[in-house]
């Protein structure tokens, strides 16, 4: 058995009982990519239904994109710690190459593919809740990149309904990349890096966007290292009174 600090499952515990991600009953699909993140939250589900005073399944299903990919590593790691696992193949890949145009962004088009991947997944197989691995890192980076970027406040919600009924659940939201790390390297986890990035198969540009944000926010933190503990009070102490309504202006 996998030890996890403690620190780390207080965090998720807290995390799911306050926004009721995880409920009697539930079956979970839990989207694993192989990588630090989605590792450290099967294990981490894992112990949930060990310790929870209530009953739930969950699934782990990796999407192979058809480029070859050695997955059984992943598949065994699961085994052995008694983790239901399915690699599922798809032609992602092949319809890539006809999708993305020499020197054009891929990230968001394999996140969509892989994602729509899991959806259809999840309600062909009957399962409620699907389970993603962002962690605070990730919601602060996306902040930033929205509004710097897209012109929109908009960040990563712990839980969310999805257009196709399905609810989204991000149990480590509060957790921060670093502790996920620490994590995976720690229990020697399999982990899957860069390897299976479809863009090592592609001329394309690399994405650049949320490097360089990553890149401010570490020196941010260098200066305050309270930041993201405020981002993410913040995040749940918004108030709307405070931002001018545009057609208001307007008129």
């Amino acid at each position: 058995m996998i030890e996890i600090s403690k620190r780390l499952l207080r965090i998720a515990g807290r995390t799911n009982a306050r926004y009721n991600l995880i409920n009697e009953g539930d079956k979970i699909l839990l989207g694993l990519s192989g990588g630090k993140d989605s590792l450290s939250l099967a294990h981490v589900l894992k112990h949930m239904q060990r310790v929870a005073p209530f009953d739930f399944e969950f699934k782990a299903v990796t999407i192979a994109y058809g480029m070859g990919e050695d997955l059984q590593a992943l598949h065994n790691h699961c085994i052995e710690h008694e983790i239901d696992h399915e690699i599922v193949d798809t032609k992602i890949f092949d319809l890539a190459q006809d999708k993305i145009r020499e020197n054009s962004s891929f990230c968001s088009f394999f996140s969509r593919m892989r994602r729509g991947a899991l959806y259809t997944y999840a309600l062909e197989h009957g399962y409620r809740k699907l389970a993603l691995a962002h962690h605070l890192d990730d919601a602060v980076e996306s902040f930033f990149m929205n509004f710097s970027h897209n012109g929109a406040l908009r960040s990563m919600p712990p839980i969310y309904k999805a257009q196709n009924g399905l609810w989204v659940i991000r149990p480590l939201i509060h957790v921060r990349e670093r502790q996920l790390r620490d994590c995976a390297n720690d229990a020697h986890m399999p982990i899957i890096g860069d390897e299976a990035c479809p863009a090592m198969r592609f001329d394309v540009k690399m994405p650049i966007m949320r490097a360089r944000t990553k890149e401010m926010l570490i020196g941010m933190e260098k200066e305050n290292p309270d930041l993201f503990i405020s981002l993410k009070k913040a995040f749940e102490n918004i108030q709307t009174s405070s931002f001018s309504d545009v057609r208001f202006l307007e008129q």
